[in-house]
């Protein structure tokens, strides 16, 4: 089953914002297109503000990120990506960990490649 078709639609007023699985910081997730036979999915991304992640991240997927709002800084490269700063990362790719000061909602499109 492929992800499925969807005209546009708000995604504040009709999408639930949902605790991430696993997750112990607060994150949350608003799940926006999902196809269950590959696992690809579209998902806006809310950190709160004050967390820091202690782990750097490597995926076995690919993984497109568009900061929508707040800051993210990455602790490893000493660097602050703001609203417009954009990510993709190829499977292995290592990135994190990360400091949110203030708090961020991130766009992100996670996807399998063979």
């Amino acid at each position: 089953m492929a992800k499925p078709e969807i005209e546009f639609r708000d995604y504040d007023t009709e999408y639930e914002w949902k605790d991430v699985e696993g997750d112990t910081l607060g994150i949350k997730e608003k799940i926006l297109s999902l196809d269950s036979d590959t696992g690809d999915y579209t998902r806006m991304l809310k950190f709160p503000p004050g967390i820091e992640t202690s782990e750097t991240l490597v995926h076995d997927f690919w993984e497109e990120v568009l900061l929508v709002e707040g800051s993210l800084y990455d602790i490893a490269k000493d660097e602050t990506y703001l609203p417009g700063y954009y990510a993709c990362r190829p499977p292995g790719m290592t990135h994190g960990p990360y400091r949110i000061p203030q708090g961020c909602v991130t766009f992100e499109i996670r996807y399998y490649k063979k």
